[in-house]
């Protein structure tokens, strides 16, 4: 499915205006050569116009411009994101500049979004710190066991509804095993523990939905080269099934190899389309197999 049909970057005439009469917020700023980012970066690539296909990929060599191809596109299209990006003061201004189109009789979904390495990298950390959390329990568990077996704990006056629930816990350690006692307090508590790779993996399984837009910033970060190959086929099914259409900045040659990707090599200038078996990284790959 194409919901965005095509995006058009300002040319060196209009960059050039710009520059030369910036705008009152860029005048507020202390002026230096990274102000005015992002211009400056694609005409000189001779990139000005893209057309989208359902599976679209933005490949290139590190600092090419690819993930602020996609910072650009996503806030122009004011695309949901998790986390922040590396802004400018130009940046508003530049976006005022760009142009889309969507494709005949439709517009962008509800529910797009673009996933950055960083938002997975948040993710990560969140459940980190849940499963932080859940091991902090899970050790007051054991000394609770341990005291509820010590030699002082051996009668118990009922008082209240409190001496009840002690003396409750306290039969209940003296019948049940560690492991159980353990395992029946954190039933509700316990995470599966998984890698960083199957986590990041069931991040985008989770987030993506049908009939939507989504712009993926590197996602075989982390990922090892079998889930990079499911994560294929996945994305693949949401495009053909699931009327999802992808943006996807990417090195991986799974991600690469997508069937029906148009892929814009922004290593060349001027940036060329073309097919994932000419592509530099995959001849690299290619020689150290052979």
């Amino acid at each position: 499915m194409i919901y965005l049909s095509e995006f058009r970057l300002p040319d060196e005439k209009e960059e050039t205006g710009y520059i030369i009469s910036p705008s009152a917020e860029l005048n507020m700023q202390c002026y230096n050569q990274f102000s005015t980012y992002p211009f400056k970066i694609f005409p000189q690539k001779g990139l000005g116009g893209i057309e989208f296909s359902d599976i679209t990929v933005f490949y290139g060599l590190n600092g090419c411009g690819k993930s602020t191809l996609l910072n650009v596109i996503s806030q122009r299209l004011r695309l949901y994101r998790g986390t922040g990006f590396n802004d400018s003061p130009s940046f508003g201004s530049y976006l005022k500049l760009c142009e889309y189109e969507t494709a005949p009789g439709k517009k962008i979904p509800a529910g797009s979004e673009i996933i950055t390495s960083d938002g997975v990298f948040d993710y990560l950390l969140d459940l980190r710190a849940v499963n932080e959390g859940v091991s902090r329990r899970r050790e007051e568990i054991f000394e609770e066991y341990r005291d509820e077996h010590s030699e002082e704990k051996y009668g118990y006056t009922l008082m209240s509804l409190g001496d009840y629930d002690n003396f409750k816990r306290h039969l209940e350690a003296n019948r049940k095993t560690k492991s159980q006692f353990t395992k029946e307090r954190m039933k509700h508590l316990d995470i599966p523990g998984k890698s960083n790779g199957e986590t990041a993996f069931g991040y985008f399984t989770q987030r993506i939905k049908e009939n939507a837009l989504y712009l993926l910033d590197e996602p075989e970060n982390s990922i090892s080269a079998p889930l990079q190959d499911e994560l294929k086929r996945f994305i693949y099914d949401s495009a053909r099934f699931y009327k999802c259409q992808f943006i996807i900045a990417t090195h991986s040659p799974f991600l690469l190899s997508l069937p029906g990707a148009k892929i814009y090599d922004l290593s060349e200038t001027p940036v060329a389309v073309k097919r994932w078996t000419e592509l530099e990284t995959v001849r690299l790959y290619k020689r150290l197999f052979e």
